[in-house]
């Protein structure tokens, strides 16, 4: 009897609880969904670039599977690569075969190099291309290439879920309450824990930074100051948004719900795994996730040392989101106190 009356009453809990249900329910469900369209969507083929090639090799690349971009001119196609539209180059050189590489993803690099073992084994009299790296080198591991991705990742993910616990600490330990009680505006409050939290996340984004290349040894060809800009920014944007949804959620238990929905969407659109293997449609999420924005600006310093005017339009999204997620946060505290 006393076994059923437990079970009933957690039971009631649970039924009580709609958030933990869609927890349970739904956000495995919108994950798997998220798997099968990451995993199971559309062919990628490697865009190679070829400038003056007899018509019968770029048919062969064609045949094989290639997307070829055919140049009349070795600067246009230079042009092209710089800008990340081509995975390789080919060209002749007094007959001789040279392929220059984007490089920046290892995965990427042996596709190209496949394709074009390939077609040239079938090509009589063909030599082996002169290989040369824009980006990276042939000993640049998989880990070299998607581990900015990871940084940016784990910085939002542990700033996120910090933020949100202690921010809720301090509502329901009465803290803020009083706090509300003072003549302090509501902007003054959240750029004050703000600017409290941002200190962490400072030291944090330092510590990462210099892990990361120093010790981890991360293949890193852009200025380290940069990275460190761009690892504080996304700190800066999961502080802002943890703040804000701990104001809607009662206990430690409810930030963790926010996981599924808020994190885990970020890490498939962050470039973790490949975009363009996704349906274009599907592919216009990415534009919404910070993380996208701050993963694309660390690969492109850590990877193609990229200068501040290639990446200064993720820096201003970041800062456009993190502004926005404070402004939420003070039309946030109205629900505690009306000023």
């Amino acid at each position: 009897m006393r076994i059923r009356a437990l079970t009933i009453r957690i039971i009631k809990q649970f039924l009580r609880d709609k958030r933990t249900l869609a927890l349970l329910f739904l956000a495995p469900l919108l994950i798997l969904s998220l798997m099968k369209l990451v995993f199971d969507g559309q062919a990628v083929a490697p865009v190679i670039g070829t400038v003056k090639l007899p018509a019968a090799l770029n048919e062969k690349f064609e045949q094989l599977g290639a997307d070829i971009v055919i140049y009349d001119t070795d600067s246009a196609a230079q042009s092209a690569i710089q800008a990340g539209d081509l995975d390789g180059i080919l060209q002749l050189d007094g007959g001789n075969p040279e392929l220059t590489l984007e490089g920046s993803d290892p995965s990427i690099n042996r596709a190209v190099l496949l394709l074009m073992q390939n077609a040239l084994q079938t090509s009589e009299g063909s030599e082996a291309p002169a290989i040369t790296y824009l980006h990276g080198g042939p000993d640049m591991a998989a880990f070299d290439s998607f581990g900015p991705i990871l940084i940016g990742f784990f910085s939002f993910f542990f700033v996120f879920l910090l933020a949100g616990v202690s921010f809720l600490r301090e509502r329901t330990s009465g803290t803020l309450e009083r706090l509300l009680a003072t003549p302090i505006r509501r902007s003054e409050i959240v750029v004050g824990y703000l600017a409290g939290f941002g200190i962490f996340t400072l030291l944090q984004a330092s510590l990462i930074a210099w892990y990361s290349v120093d010790i981890l040894g991360l293949y890193m060809a852009g200025n380290i100051g940069y990275m460190l800009i761009i690892n504080l920014l996304l700190s800066l944007t999961a502080l802002t948004l943890g703040t804000l949804l701990s104001s809607f959620a009662s206990s430690e238990f409810q930030i963790i719900q926010f996981i599924p929905i808020v994190i885990v969407p970020q890490a498939f659109f962050s470039g973790l795994f490949n975009l363009d293997a996704m349906n274009p449609l599907l592919q216009k999420l990415s534009l919404i996730m910070p993380l996208y924005y701050g993963a694309d600006a660390m690969q492109g310093i850590m990877i193609r040392g990229e200068d501040w005017g290639d990446f200064q339009l993720d820096v201003y999204v970041l800062v456009g989101f993190s502004l926005l997620f404070a402004l939420l946060n003070v039309l946030a505290l109205k629900k505690h106190r009306r000023m």
